[in-house]
């Protein structure tokens, strides 16, 4: 037991030395990995840099051991969660490398150790780590795009009834907001520039994001324009449905909040209070509770 526990902080001891090597060495970086180290610094943690430069080598291998659907599906999430802090497909397998290693190593020592549940937490740990902060991103970006889009859509309204073109008025309105959801109509607007049609860079955007309020806007845009309907009353019949959408869900979150607390309630603070007082009346009464005891 000794000697494999030995064996194995000995192979970490020469993994980090070899990470550190490979840190400082002038490797060739994947295009797609590379990109996101040069614009993404600013983005992200000293952490993440040095792991994604750890695992950079066996980004590709993972990629094929993910196989093209799995690839895909990652790919999507990326998406979805608007590259947080520079991540790309690249930089995912980088990272899936460098904590799936990290993890099976503390798994294999925890388990020699004969501690399971840290052994099986370390496993989750590099199995699922990378997943969470996506899945964490995806969820933070839809509900601001969500909060963001009518008060959007209705300046929107305002800057074209004043005239301006479809066109430049998102332009000029994506302009004073920051954010994912501004993020993504210059994504669009750059899209239009290169060629590609306004049908299908707002095709692209619906894809981009897993939100039914952005495909009510894309689907209640195209509609409008195919139906000839003016686009100030398009957009702002858009924002109308969105805030009543949005309050129908605050309500349904209010409803199933309740019964929640009311679980909480009854199961803690009650008994809780009931020990509390019980204990306050006891100590209240002058009881001996020498003479109770016998002592």
């Amino acid at each position: 037991m000794g000697v494999g526990l030995a064996l194995l902080m000995a192979l970490a001891v020469a993994g980090i030395f070899t990470g550190i090597r490979m840190y400082r060495a002038d490797a060739k970086l994947p295009g797609d990995l590379a990109l996101a180290l040069e614009v993404g610094s600013t983005r992200t943690g000293a952490v993440d840099s040095v792991i994604d430069r750890m695992g950079m080598r066996w980004a590709p291998a993972v990629l094929r051991l993910m196989g093209p659907n799995l690839v895909a599906r990652i790919r999507r999430k990326i998406d979805l969660a608007g590259n947080p802090g520079g991540l790309t497909l690249d930089r995912y397998a980088a990272r899936r490398a460098v904590y799936g290693a990290l993890g099976a190593l503390g798994c294999l020592v925890f388990l020699l150790r004969g501690d399971y549940l840290v052994a099986l937490l370390l496993l989750a740990f590099g199995a699922f780590w990378t997943e969470v902060g996506i899945w964490a991103a995806i969820r933070v970006r839809k509900d601001v795009i969500e909060r963001t889009l009518p008060d959007f859509l209705d300046v929107l309204a305002v800057v074209v009834s004043a005239g301006l073109g479809f066109r430049q008025a998102l332009d000029r309105v994506a302009s004073h907001y920051e954010g994912p959801w501004a993020d993504e109509i210059r994504i669009t607007l750059r899209q239009m520039d290169l060629g590609m049609s306004r049908r299908q860079a707002f095709a692209e955007l619906r894809r981009r994001n897993d939100s039914e309020q952005v495909a009510m806007f894309v689907t209640a845009l195209q509609q409008g324009e195919e139906l000839g309907a003016p686009i100030v009353d398009t957009l702002v019949s858009i924002a109308k449905d969105m805030r009543r959408t949005d309050a129908q869900n605050a309500r349904r979150k209010a409803a199933r909040a309740v019964p929640r607390a009311t679980l909480m309630i009854t199961t803690f603070m009650v008994p809780a209070t009931m020990l509390l007082l019980g204990a306050g009346l006891l100590l209240g009464s002058g009881t001996d509770f020498g003479s109770i005891t016998g002592e």
